[in-house]
């Protein structure tokens, strides 16, 4: 154990300590049934002491203006400092629904003082969600290095030919780094904003800390329109390729030739890419919705709406949640955005680091393909027999004359 973490549960177990001690005598102050003698405010210049509100709380005399008077307004009740109550009770009462209290304001927002699903939100979000959201990826990690160790390098199994086939057009390597980049930015900026309070400000501090927080989210909802472009481009540009066909079943049966054995033959696309491909869409819609959502609580609410169109299913209730909300304030729909945002980035973080360690060091000769749009003939034979066949048969075979040093061209694949 480090000196760093002996002295954090020191100083934990010492605040821990203090706190149940203060709460201990408060208790016993609070509950004492004795009246408390005349205090003295000589030291405090007439100003309010602790005994005074405590006085105040159990309907005592203190002395002060703020004790209750003959003639004092009876609608001011109970929740007013002008009564025997104090502030808290004030905040209790309007946190509880129990304040009678009207407002001028007109808004979504205007009639909610106190929303008390906020506390339900923290607790989740400093809780279940960081922590099971930390194992994922560092769970995502250590089975990614585990397979390295165990299966090594993906080898192409053939002799190279040293000549490359055009695998992606420019217009698709841009929309596929337009992705790939605004993603990479996103998650880390969202990790910086969702960990920052355990994991920077104690190596850098709070000062240090409050620019790159306010950068850090100042990046992530600028380039998230840049997320939104690259997903549209790469709908768009390879949904047709994406379609599920016979092949993709003994690809995945075979496993991919991920373990060995030979690839299965494949189109442009395998079924594996074709789960990349399927889950970058569906999540980076569903991460999209949720984030504008959230940039716009106001005009784009969104869980209200779903909800109800969830409880016409019977779905709910089928599973044991009951009846869904349908009318929620912005505050609300916002922090259940938010939740629902953070748990789809950490899946979607999961699933592109297996996409780019395959597409990486995992695989030998697959970065090619969006690195230079071109690929070795041989990788492609092997990989995606099928779509090089029909490549051939539309007499769009690689010309000989393009080398692995990259001279000649090869005649265009699409």
């Amino acid at each position: 154990m480090s000196a760093r973490t002996s002295s954090g549960i020191g100083l934990f177990l010492l605040v821990f300590v203090g706190l149940v001690a203060a709460a201990l005598i408060g208790t016993a102050v609070i509950d004492r049934p004795e009246p408390l003698p005349e205090i003295s405010r000589e030291a405090t210049g007439g100003a309010q002491t602790l005994e005074d509100i405590l006085r105040r709380q159990e309907g005592l005399h203190t002395g002060q203006k703020t004790d209750p008077e003959p003639n004092v307004d009876p609608s001011v009740g109970a929740l007013s400092t002008r009564g025997s109550a104090s502030d808290p009770d004030l905040w209790r009462g309007l946190r509880y629904d129990t304040a009678n209290v009207t407002t001028q304001q007109q808004g979504p927002a205007a009639t909610v003082l106190i929303q008390d699903g906020g506390m339900r939100w923290l607790e989740w979000r400093n809780g279940p969600l960081k922590e099971w959201g930390a194992w994922l990826l560092i769970g995502t990690l250590v089975a990614l290095a585990l397979f390295y160790l165990v299966r090594g390098r993906i080898r192409i199994d053939g002799e190279k030919t040293g000549h490359k086939v055009k695998r992606f057009a420019g217009i698709e390597r841009f929309g596929h780094w337009l992705l790939a980049g605004s993603f990479i930015i996103l998650g880390i900026t969202g990790l910086l904003v969702l960990f920052g309070r355990i994991a920077i400000i104690p190596l850098v501090g709070r000062d240090a800390y409050a620019p790159i927080a306010a950068a850090s989210k100042w990046v992530h909802n600028s380039v998230a329109w840049a997320f939104m472009l690259g997903l549209v481009l790469v709908f768009v540009m390879w949904v047709i390729h994406n379609l599920p066909n016979r092949h993709d079943l003994r690809w995945l049966a075979q496993g991919g030739g991920l373990f060995g054995g030979g690839h299965p033959p494949a189109k442009k696309f395998n079924a594996g890419q074709k789960l990349i491909f399927w889950s970058t869409i569906v999540l980076g819609a569903s991460i999209s919705a949720s984030g504008l959502s959230l940039l716009f609580p106001f005009e784009l609410p969104m869980f209200a709406k779903t909800f109800d169109v969830l409880n016409a299913t019977g779905l709910p209730e089928l599973v044991g949640f009951g009846t869904l909300p349908t009318e929620m304030a912005p505050h609300e729909e916002m922090q259940l955005a938010q939740l629902w945002h953070s748990i789809v980035a950490f899946v979607f973080i999961a699933i592109i680091l297996a996409h780019i360690y395959l597409g990486s060091i995992g695989m030998e000769g697959a970065f090619d393909a969006m690195g230079r749009g071109k690929v070795e003939l041989q990788w492609a034979r092997e990989h995606h027999g099928l779509w090089v066949e029909e490549l051939e048969r539309k007499g769009k075979t690689p010309d000989t004359t393009d080398t692995s040093d990259g001279k000649g061209t090869a005649t265009p694949a699409e």
